[in-house]
């Protein structure tokens, strides 16, 4: 087994082979991961200012906020409470339907790649 340089430049090697497909695949999912995580924080400080005073809210700090925010996103369930105010509520309802799109989106992506796997001739 080699040092840990020896494994990053090994794998820095086949990053190097990657054709143009490859690059545009990477470069749209750090697309994806980029605009998620500023729809992430917008979320995260939209939902706490909507609902950090509210009566019957789960969220009361910016690290619940983040945690509801984050997990809709996701599209996983947790254990904590719906929003209960209106802004609340629209912001969450404005978060489902990106969490929809997006995995839609990643799902395009993923068939745009594997479609024209085969369509472009290598650089010499």
């Amino acid at each position: 087994m080699g040092t840990l340089s020896d494994v990053i430049r090994e794998q820095l090697s086949h990053l190097r082979g990657w054709q143009a497909h490859h690059r545009r695949l990477v470069a749209r999912l750090l697309l994806i991961l980029i605009g998620t995580l500023i729809v992430d924080a917008a979320g995260t400080i939209l939902i706490f200012i909507a609902e950090r005073h509210a009566r019957g809210t789960d969220i009361h700090t910016l690290g619940n906020a983040f945690f509801f925010t984050t997990v809709q996103l996701l599209t996983v369930s947790s254990q904590m409470r719906n929003p209960v105010t209106t802004p609340g509520r629209i912001v969450d309802i404005v978060l489902e339907l990106n969490a929809l799109f997006l995995v839609s989106g990643i799902a395009g992506v993923f068939a745009s790649f594997f479609l024209n796997l085969g369509k472009e001739t290598p650089a010499d």
